[in-house]
């Protein structure tokens, strides 16, 4: 009998351990997801000349930090030897053993993964491509692991504070999209503002090339924002874990929508700009109220998960504003989303969750939580800004940080790539082609370079060309219908003047 017991023991425990895997695993998958999120959320919101060029970031962050990530960024953030700063064993997953499992190391690279595709959409359509390969690597192998050393492993700084305080993070506010968010800042700032973005030192906007897609790449992340706080609980056999997974998918549902409904009503008032029921800030909001949730999402109340997701769509809406401000040029709301919206939710844990927060128990600890929290944030932001400042500078310094002017201004699909995302008739914002020869017997200036026309402007007020142009097909050249001047259009491959203009 007690035979019996003891290999009934233990077969449970290998079935509590494979159920733990495999919740890791599925959670992961579904976190894996938010890549093609990113993907499509990034392509959408920017010019169709650079759409290859921003998925082939999105894929490559995939393919960079996973590599990084399995040699040494695992090692720095969950080391089993290690001191408070950072981790500094288990070197190639541990020699293949991948301590303390394949499905733990999958969950976390996702994440890792994650932080790392924040930046890339800040800092769209002037970046080179380089620069993108060598910020993948710092990140995912270094920056944020560190800050995970520090949060998440049993033997952090934060992690281990004073009187047995815990910094208070579930799902990443300040791991994930503070560091996130800080770097992209940082980048972007360092990079300086596309073409034509600022004129007079206003805002000019710059559009993306197709909302679609933008709101295609939202809904597979509000997808996978389910999974991303839903699968930080890291377990589903224990006694509570049922029910914390339950409360953070729930939580992350709530706080998300009221950031959304916010967020829209926000711009629809004119408080920040044009009145409009505006899709794309309802999105960002949304997206806002589910990082905001991250920190607290196991253990705020839902009416808490609801304020969260209210201030969130208001803190999205102030921080896009404040970066225009500070003159930094982010396609994507990138900051606002991440930065500013995850510093609120790393503070609003501790004021909002049920078991530690101040509206449990036990106020003076969680006035003391407020304060680590607090310190966590501002130390998180600090080291991202000294390691992001150190490498965008040097890229900067060696030139090679940001493209050249004309290739800027042609799109970095076609120079950097030789892959266009569309036909080329369909390009917009400007020329995409430049004939074999340089010759000036197309539509632009005397010396046969292509023209960019940031504002419309009439046909008679720019240089004929000096014959007909070879036909559309003939792989010399092909017009661009999107970037002709106001009132031109093509007639048998020939520019002409609309004559009711």
């Amino acid at each position: 009998m007690a035979v019996n017991l003891t290999i009934l023991a233990a077969d449970f425990a290998t079935l509590q351990k494979n159920s733990d895997q495999l919740f890791l695993l599925i959670m992961g998958c579904m976190v894996f997801l938010m890549q093609s999120g990113f993907a499509f959320l990034e392509a959408g919101s920017v010019r169709s000349k650079n759409t290859t060029n921003i998925l082939i970031k999105n894929m490559l962050d995939i393919f960079i930090t996973g590599l990084c990530y399995w040699m040494f960024g695992y090692a720095f953030a969950f080391g089993q030897v290690g001191n408070p700063f950072i981790g500094h064993s288990d070197f190639f997953a541990g020699s293949l053993r991948l301590s303390p499992d394949p499905a733990f190391w999958f969950f976390q690279f996702v994440f890792c993964a994650t932080a790392t595709t924040i930046v890339s959409g800040a800092m769209a359509e002037r970046t080179e491509f380089v620069c993108y390969l060598v910020y993948c690597v710092v990140i995912g192998g270094f920056m944020y692991p560190v800050v995970t050393h520090w949060a998440w492993s049993d033997v952090g700084w934060l992690a281990n504070g004073p009187d047995g305080i815990v910094y208070k993070d579930f799902a990443g506010s300040g791991v994930v999209h503070v560091v996130g968010g800080t770097t992209a800042f940082v980048g972007a700032k360092l990079l300086g503002p596309r073409i034509g973005r600022f004129k007079d030192g206003k805002a000019v906007q710059i559009s993306g090339h197709t909302v679609p897609l933008v709101a295609l790449g939202a809904f597979i992340l509000f997808f996978g924002f389910l999974a991303f706080n839903g699968g930080s609980q890291a377990s589903i056999s224990g006694p509570r874990d049922g029910q914390i997974v339950s409360n953070a998918i729930v939580n992350t549902i709530i706080s998300g929508a009221a950031g959304g409904v916010v967020a829209m009503m926000v711009k629809r008032s004119g408080l920040f700009g044009d009145v409009n029921w505006s899709l794309l800030t309802s999105i960002n909001g949304a997206l806002s109220g589910m990082v905001a949730i991250c920190a607290a999402a196991d253990a705020a109340y839902s009416w808490g998960a609801l304020v969260i997701g209210v201030v969130a769509g208001m803190v999205y809406c102030a921080w896009s504003r404040l970066v225009v401000k500070l003159g930094v040029d982010d396609p994507l709301d990138a900051v606002a989303v991440h930065l500013g919206a995850g510093l609120w939710g790393v503070l609003a844990a501790p004021i909002l969750a049920s078991d530690v927060g101040l509206v449990g128990a036990d106020k003076q600890y969680a006035l003391r939580l407020f304060g680590w929290n607090l310190l966590g944030a501002l130390v998180i932001m600090a080291w991202c800004v000294v390691v992001a400042g150190l490498m965008f500078g040097l890229l900067k310094v060696f030139g090679i940080l940001r493209v050249p002017t004309e290739i800027e201004l042609r799109g970095l699909d076609i120079p950097k790539h030789g892959e266009p995302a569309y036909p080329t008739e369909s390009y917009g914002h400007g020329w995409t082609m430049m004939p074999p020869d340089h010759s000036p017997d197309m539509y632009g200036g005397p010396d046969g370079k292509m023209e960019f026309f940031p504002q419309p402007i009439r046909l008679d007020n720019v240089p004929r060309p000096s014959s007909r142009p070879p036909s559309r097909g003939s792989g010399r050249y092909v017009y661009n219908p999107h970037s002709l001047p106001h009132g031109a259009y093509i007639n048998h491959g020939a520019v002409v003047q609309n004559s009711r203009m």
